[in-house]
C-alpha cells in the first residue's frame, strides 16, 4: 500500500467478516455474504471525499480469489481487478481437491489448520476500538473450522459454485490483469480466464511459486508492483502508456538440474497476442510397446503395461505450492521406478509448448477406487529426469466430478487427464517422458484399496500424449532465445532454512513398518506494528503405509504467539486426520492462553464417509 500511495493510489485493506478486527463470525471462506460485503465496501469507498470514484481491487491467493468473485457482481465503481495466484474453480483448482482426489498435506499442514488459529486471534485494539472484547468473544464462540465444510463436500456441485466464476466469465465486465506462476498451485485458472474473458485483459506468467513475484523462488524475480501501477495508471487515471498493447507475457522455462533448493530458472520471456499463436498445433505422441513414446496410435503395438499401485509414489514431485516457501521437485527417477514410463527419442530440434498437455489413457484396475497420475518430464542426455507438469484424475470421476462411480475390475476406461499449464522449451538431445502411476504422495491422500493397474495401448486403445506446441523461437548455438520484454529486476533470494538442527522439509522412511512420512517445519516472525509482534510456527507429519493404502494419518500444528506490551497471547491448534477404507476421522483442538493462563478451549471431532476417494 505504501508503494501504491507513492504513485498516487490510496489503499484500503479490509478484514473479512468474522476475521481480524471485523465483527461477525466466519464459518467458511468466500461466502456470498462476504462477497456482498466487498460490493458494499466499494460503494462506500467511492463516496468518500478523497476518492474520485475509480477503484481497483488486487490481492494474492485469497485476495486474488475475492477479486474475481467480487468483479462478477459488477460493482459500478470497480474499474479493474489485478488477481494474483487465484482460481476460477474452487473444486478443480484449489487446495482441497484435485481431479476428484483429496489433497493430502496442505490443508492439514498449512492453510486449513492455520485458519483455525488465525480466526481465533485477538483483534488489534487500534483497529477494533471500543468493540475489541465483543469482537474477540464473538470470533471465539462462533467461528468454525473450514475443514468441516471441505470434507463434507467431496464432489463438485452447488457448494463450490458461489466462489467460482468458471462458466460465468461474462459476468466480469471490467478490465483484468492476471498474474500467475508455473510453480504455483494455480497455473491453470489464469490460462482459462484469459481464453474466456471478453474484456480488456493482460496475462503475466512467471516461473514462480506461491509468493510475490518480487521475492518468489525460483526466479527471475521482477518488480510486479510497477506493472500493476502501469495498469492502474491507464484504467484509473486515463493515462495512455501503451499497457493495453501488452497481452501475454510468459516465462518459457528450460531444463535445470532438478534441485529442490534452486533459486533461479533458465528460460526467457516470450510475448504473444494469443495463447495459441499463429503456427501453433497439437501433436499426438502414442504410448507404445517397450516404453516408447511417439508415432501414431493406429500403428502402435496392441497390448498393455502393468504396474502395482504404490501409495507413496510422488515423493520426488515436490510440494503443491499454496504458501509453503519450499517444495520444488527433484530428480523424478526416484518415483519412475514404481511407474510405467514412456520415453521419446532424443530431439534433433528445440520443441516449445505453452498451455496444458493432455494424457488420454485407456486404463483398467483391480480396485474399485484408483487415481491415475500423469507426469510430463524433460530427460537430459545423462538420464536426469526433470518434472515439467503433472495431471491427476480419480478414475471414479471419469464421467463426472459430481456423480462418481466405482471402477469395475478388468473393464477398460478412457480417461482424459489434463496436466497443469506450463511453458517449456525442450532442447536438442533431450527426450520427453510420460510417467504414469496412481499416487502423488504427499500432495494427494492415497486411495484406500490395493490394486494392480494396466495402461492399454494400440489401435483399439489409443493411449497418447497431446502437446500444445508453439512455433519455436530461434537461438544460436546452446543459447536460449533472447528476452522479448524487460522487467525491473529485484534482489537475489536464498532457499528457506531454519537452524542446523531443524530441517524444514524431510521425507522419512520407516524401514520395519514400510511407511513413508513427510515432516515439515515453517516459521515466520512479523512486526505488525510498534506494539505487536506475531510469530507463526507450523509443524506437520504425514505418514502413509505401502502395505495398507487406507492407513494414512496427518497431524498439523499451527502455533501462534502474539506479543504486545501488555503480555503474550498464544493461539495453538492441533488438527489430526486419519483414514480407513471407508471413513476420514478428523479431530481439531484449539487452545488460547493469555499470559500463561487458559482463556479458551474448544474441540471438534467428526467422521466423514469416503465418497469413492
Amino acid at each position: 500500500h505504501e508503494y501504491f500511495a507513492r504513485h498516487g493510489f490510496i489503499g484500503a485493506r479490509l478484514d473479512c467478516r468474522g476475521t481480524g478486527s471485523s465483527a461477525g463470525v466466519s464459518t467458511d471462506e468466500y461466502t456470498e455474504r462476504e462477497q456482498q460485503d466487498a460490493v458494499e465496501a466499494i460503494a462506500w469507498l467511492a463516496e468518500q471525499p478523497w476518492c474520485d470514484g475509480n477503484i481497483a481491487m488486487t490481492g494474492g491467493s485469497y485476495g486474488g480469489f475475492t477479486s474475481v468473485q467480487v468483479a462478477a457482481h459488477r460493482p459500478p465503481n470497480l474499474r479493474t481487478i489485478i488477481p494474483i495466484y487465484f482460481t476460477d474453480d474452487r473444486y478443480t483448482d484449489d487446495c482441497h481437491y484435485r481431479g476428484g482426489a483429496w489433497r493430502c498435506y496442505y490443508d492439514i499442514g498449512s492453510y486449513g489448520a492455520m485458519m483455525i488459529g488465525m480466526n481465533a486471534m485477538p483483534p488489534y485494539p487500534e483497529y477494533s476500538g471500543g468493540d475489541w472484547a465483543r469482537i474477540w468473544e464473538e470470533h471465539l464462540e462462533g467461528n468454525t473450522p473450514y475443514l468441516l465444510e471441505w470434507l463434507s463436500h467431496q464432489t463438485d456441485g452447488p457448494y463450490w459454485r458461489p466462489g467460482s466464476i468458471r462458466g460465468r466469465y461474462d459476468q466480469i465486465e471490467c478490465p483484468v490483469f492476471m498474474i500467475g506462476g508455473w510453480r504455483d498451485g494455480y497455473p491453470n485458472p489464469p490460462l482459462r480466464c484469459f481464453d474466456q474473458l471478453q474484456v480488456p485483459k493482460k496475462l503475466l506468467m512467471g516461473p514462480w511459486n506461491h509468493a510475490r513475484p518480487n521475492t518468489a523462488i525460483p526466479g527471475p524475480r521482477i518488480d510486479h508492483l510497477l506493472e500493476i501501477v502501469r495498469w492502474c495508471d491507464h484504467w484509473l487515471k486515463g493515462e495512455e502508456n501503451g499497457v493495453t498493447d501488452e497481452k501475454i507475457c510468459c516465462f518459457v522455462q528450460g531444463f535445470d538440474e532438478p534441485r529442490v533448493d534452486r533459486t533461479e530458472t533458465s528460460g526467457y520471456w516470450r510475448v504473444e497476442e494469443e495463447l495459441a499463436p499463429a503456427g501453433s498445433s497439437t501433436i499426438e505422441l502414442a504410448l507404445g510397446a517397450d516404453g516408447e513414446l511417439g508415432g501414431a496410435s493406429s500403428t502402435a503395438a496392441a497390448g498393455f503395461d502393468e504396474y502395482a499401485y504404490r501409495p507413496t509414489v510422488g515423493i520426488a514431485g515436490g510440494l503443491w505450492s499454496g504458501g509453503v516457501p519450499y517444495g520444488l521437485p527433484s530428480d523424478q527417477r526416484v518415483d519412475e521406478i514404481y511407474s510405467v514410463n514412456y520415453t521419446g527419442p532424443a530431439l534433433t530440434e528445440p520443441l516449445e509448448i505453452i498451455g496444458r498437455p493432455t494424457a488420454i489413457l485407456h486404463v483398467s484396475s483391480t480396485a474399485p477406487v484408483m487415481a491415475f497420475v500423469a507426469r510430463l518430464c524433460d530427460v537430459a542426455p545423462d538420464g536426469t529426469s526433470s518434472l515439467v507438469c503433472t495431471g491427476v484424475l480419480n478414475g471414479t470421476r471419469r464421467d463426472s466430478l459430481e456423480e462418481p462411480a466405482p471402477l469395475h475390475p478388468g473393464e477398460v476406461y478412457e480417461l482424459e487427464v489434463e496436466l497443469d499449464g506450463t511453458a517449456w522449451r525442450f532442447e536438442p538431445g533431450h527426450r520427453l517422458r510420460l510417467s504414469v502411476c496412481s499416487a502423488d504422495f504427499p500432495n494427494l491422500w492415497p486411495t484406500p484399496y490395493r490394486g494392480t493397474n494396466r495402461i492399454h495401448r494400440g489401435p483399439d486403445h489409443p493411449s497418447r500424449l497431446m502437446l500444445p506446441v508453439v512455433p519455436t523461437r530461434p537461438a544460436g548455438g546452446n543459447e536460449l532465445p533472447a528476452d522479448e520484454t524487460a522487467f525491473l529486476p529485484t534482489g537475489p533470494a536464498s532457499p528457506y532454512s531454519l537452524s542446523p538442527q531443524e530441517p524444514p522439509w524431510e521425507i522419512v522412511h520407516d524401514q520395519l513398518g514400510d511407511r513413508t512420512g513427510l515432516k515439515t517445519v515453517t516459521r515466520d516472525r512479523m512486526r505488525v506494528s510498534p506494539e505487536t509482534e506475531v510469530q507463526n510456527d507450523r509443524l506437520l507429519e504425514v505418514w502413509a503405509s505401502n502395505r495398507d493404502p487406507a492407513d494414512v494419518a496427518a497431524v498439523g500444528q499451527p502455533l501462534r504467539r502474539i506479543e504486545r506490551r501488555d503480555g503474550v497471547t498464544r493461539v495453538d491448534a492441533c488438527c489430526t486426520l486419519r483414514s480407513t477404507e471407508s471413513t476420514f476421522h478428523l479431530t481439531i483442538d484449539l487452545q488460547v492462553t493469555v499470559n500463561g493462563l487458559s482463556h479458551f478451549q474448544r474441540r471438534w471431532v467428526r467422521d466423514f464417509p469416503r465418497n469413492l476417494l
